[in-house]
């Protein structure tokens, strides 16, 4: 799968992308639903003969193109929709896993909104263990570690925050593989600020603060992020790049950036490619990893999206290979796993380039 604006004609071209898909990667930034595949969206969709989303997997294309960013919005919901019951769960979860042992990712953390299934009927304790089941059989089976971020899904307000910390922090509940606490959705319209609460009680149970911020609006998203919500990592935060402070406070706290070059194409949220801020991340000294988001709905995977980086910052391999140890560095993975993963990928770049 690739991006038409990232063309593979030549030859050093084919060669990078042989080297990213044998590349071990750690994926940061990747959605639960939104990684559905087409495959898997259909299957759900045929389940669910209610549902607007279309069963045939070559229509998908045409459902995922999306105008703006609140149209993405409403199409992802609408996939949402599609996950009605703890079986529709565990399937999506252990097929994510699938695709994701297929790009050589050994690591992701992946992000799941659980208000947007227990408010649909889901017994939470049904679906904690639907997803657990998932990510330790993907484990045994694949080889792909999986953690959980519980994201608050903004535009549902103050009592999908409280559920969501509720469901974050309650031992009864409160999943084994969860590590960090998120905020996604639509920005604008969706203050920051009025989420410290709920961060504050998260951090308090030992989760690390992860929200979106400054994808589609401005810097001071981003600012609000750092000061009230205590982000340890920014999910997208595209806008910093026009604030010089912000991005000096970032390159000089290591604070990282989950970037996803083609999401933010698809969402309308950077005009074109060769626009985007990756260039002026780079150039600031800002950590950055390479992410996915919501990859079958933006026509793209992970490996494309190192391709893309590649391009865009003219990486060779060794290049690609520390934006690899940049993921790795940036993981909430205890210590040992960070070591194995990076000298992985170590091993697998000298290797390559003794060829």
């Amino acid at each position: 799968m690739t991006d038409s604006s990232v063309p593979a004609t030549g030859t050093a071209d084919r060669d990078l992308r042989t080297f990213i898909a044998g590349l071990p990667k750690a994926e940061l930034h990747v959605h639960h639903v939104g990684s559905a595949s087409p495959r898997i969206v259909s299957e759900l969709a045929a389940r669910h003969p209610d549902s607007k989303v279309p069963t045939d997997p070559e229509a998908l294309a045409d459902y995922f193109t999306f105008t703006d960013f609140a149209h993405f919005v409403e199409v992802y919901l609408s996939v949402v929709d599609l996950i009605r019951t703890p079986e529709d769960v565990r399937l999506l979860t252990y097929e994510v896993a699938r695709d994701m042992a297929r790009q050589q990712v050994r690591y992701a953390e992946l992000t799941i909104t659980p208000f947007s299934s227990t408010r649909r009927g889901i017994d939470e304790r049904a679906f904690m263990d639907a997803i657990e089941d998932a990510r330790k059989a993907a484990e045994a089976e694949f080889g792909t570690v999986l953690r959980w971020c519980f994201d608050i899904p903004g535009e549902a307000g103050l009592e999908a925050a409280e559920e969501t910390t509720r469901l974050a922090t309650e031992d009864r509940v409160r999943p084994e593989g969860l590590v960090s606490f998120g905020l996604g959705g639509p920005e604008i319209g969706v203050p920051r600020p009025q989420f410290k609460p709920y961060f504050d009680r998260a951090i308090a149970a030992g989760l690390r603060s992860v929200p979106h911020a400054g994808e589609t609006t401005g810097p001071q998203t981003v600012w609000d992020a750092l000061t009230d919500l205590r982000a340890e990592r920014i999910g997208h935060g595209t806008s910093s790049a026009r604030d010089p402070e912000l991005l000096a406070h970032l390159a000089e706290r290591r604070i990282p950036l989950e970037v996803c070059p083609t999401s933010n194409i698809a969402t309308r949220a950077v005009r074109a490619l060769e626009e985007h801020p990756i260039k002026e991340f780079a150039r600031a000294g800002v950590l950055v990893t390479i992410n996915s988001d919501d990859p079958p709905m933006f026509g793209t995977d992970l490996n494309n999206e190192y391709a893309v980086a590649a391009r865009l910052l003219d990486l060779d391999e060794r290049g690609l290979a520390d934006l690899a140890r940049n993921a790795v560095e940036a993981s909430f993975l205890d210590p040992a796993g960070k070591a194995r993963i990076s000298a992985e990928i170590d091993t697998y770049t000298t290797a390559w380039l003794a060829s």
